[in-house]
């Protein structure tokens, strides 16, 4: 988890201890109040939004994956109903909750839309209502959006919420919530490569790299690649999901990537692209092959960016090349060296602890579900979400338990 430390000499005063105090007490009561004079409307399509919705996510504290072109390339793909949630104070867009009804076991589940294939959620709030963060009435909040919802929904879900991301508290973080089993790893760029690199165990990682530049010289050669254009991406996006599949197939895990929907909406990201505003949907990364593979594939991975934020979405190698090589890494060295004196400040992993991501980023982060009933039958969905999310951290905390879990996942496919 992302943490902060106050060093002792700058411990404030009593005097300026009890000014702050006063402050937030004020900030408190007057959120308060504007929150009585806050109007939530529910919106059922996305485009008489669009214009005050791409005035938000110009934020930079903004997920990229509430972002409209990320929303629009699923709604696309998915045309799931819509149940958007746009918050109106003093005449001017306050927020916007980008949500969509799912249907689950029976239940009608509001919840990001793409949340299944979203690493980081924040919702998108204006830079004063955002600013409140710990401010707002949690009880006022909870009981507009549910009089929202009311109809709609059985339960309003939430997934994957930093209570704080990158020194600002999120809005969302007063409401109902269970933490969530899965954590996100970021690496946060300095000035140059080799100062981002003094963060991680700087000298074994260049040793390891040498190795494994030696070992792909021998095996003929490399080349580092980002195709230019749209027929080129499109093109390596449809190499992953073979390369995907024939990798959860080895596993005995389902293939996330199997739908037609999925695979629309990813191949819609791709061209979505803004260099005004520094942002692409997604954008493929390949470690191509010379010598006797000429032309082969050895690892893919694809990544987004919104602003200083890259978002590493997804990544797969042929395990039949050069398996010595750990190419999947040796594309990460490539792609973060080279996505230096970029405007970058941030490289996120995404979800999910694994031992390359750990061995790449120094910034841990925990994600928080919003579990918030709307019908009395939304009380026993959130039971649920929150008795199945604590079992699954329970698990995932402790490995012969996970590996346990995961060779009986295998084994019944």
């Amino acid at each position: 988890m992302q943490t902060q430390k106050l060093d002792v000499h700058e411990q404030p005063s009593e005097d300026g201890a009890l000014a702050q105090t006063a402050i937030s007490r004020l900030r408190q009561l007057s959120m308060k109040l504007a929150m009585a004079e806050v109007d939530i409307s529910v919106f059922d399509a996305m485009q008489p939004l669009e214009e005050e919705w791409r005035a938000l996510e110009r934020d930079n504290l903004q997920s990229l994956h509430q972002s409209y072109d990320w929303c629009a390339a699923w709604v696309n793909a998915f045309q799931r109903p819509l149940a958007i949630l746009k918050g109106t104070y003093a005449g001017q867009a306050a927020f916007i909750l980008p949500v969509e009804i799912v249907k689950s076991r029976g239940f009608s589940v509001a919840k990001f839309i793409a949340a299944d294939h979203s690493n980081i959620n924040t919702g998108l709030f204006s830079e004063g209502f955002a600013e409140t963060g710990g401010t707002i009435d949690p009880d006022d909040f909870a009981g507009r959006l549910r009089q929202a919802l009311k109809g709609r929904a059985d339960l309003l879900l939430l997934q994957n919420i930093p209570l704080e991301w990158r020194g600002r508290q999120s809005p969302l973080a007063g409401l109902p919530m269970v933490q969530n089993q899965n954590h996100a790893y970021q690496l946060p760029f300095l000035p140059t490569f080799e100062e981002t690199l003094k963060q991680l165990n700087a000298k074994n990682r260049r040793k390891k790299f040498r190795i494994q530049s030696k070992r792909l010289e021998a095996a003929g050669g490399f080349e580092y690649l980002i195709p230019e254009t749209s027929e080129e991406q499109h093109g390596l996006l449809d190499i992953f999901f073979r390369l995907k599949s024939a990798r959860f197939a080895s596993l005995g895990l389902p293939d996330v990537f199997a739908d037609k929907e999925t695979q629309a909406f990813l191949h819609g990201l791709i061209d979505k692209r803004d260099d005004a505003s520094r942002y692409f949907g997604l954008q493929m990364h390949v470690l191509r092959l010379k010598g006797e593979n000429q032309g082969r594939i050895a690892a893919i991975s694809g990544i987004s960016r919104k602003g200083d934020h890259i978002i590493c979405q997804f990544g797969a190698i042929d395990e039949e090349l050069v398996p010595d090589t750990s190419p999947g890494e040796f594309l990460y060295w490539q792609t973060i060296s080279g996505l230096h004196d970029k405007g970058i400040a941030l490289f996120d992993f995404g979800l999910g602890d694994q031992t390359y991501k750990r061995s790449w980023a120094p910034v841990e982060t925990a994600h928080y579900d919003v579990v918030l009933p709307v019908s009395p039958f939304g009380v026993a969905a959130g039971a649920a979400h929150r008795i199945v999310t604590r079992g699954k951290a329970h698990i995932k905390a402790r490995p012969k338990l996970y590996k346990f879990a995961q060779s009986i996942r295998a084994r019944i496919g």
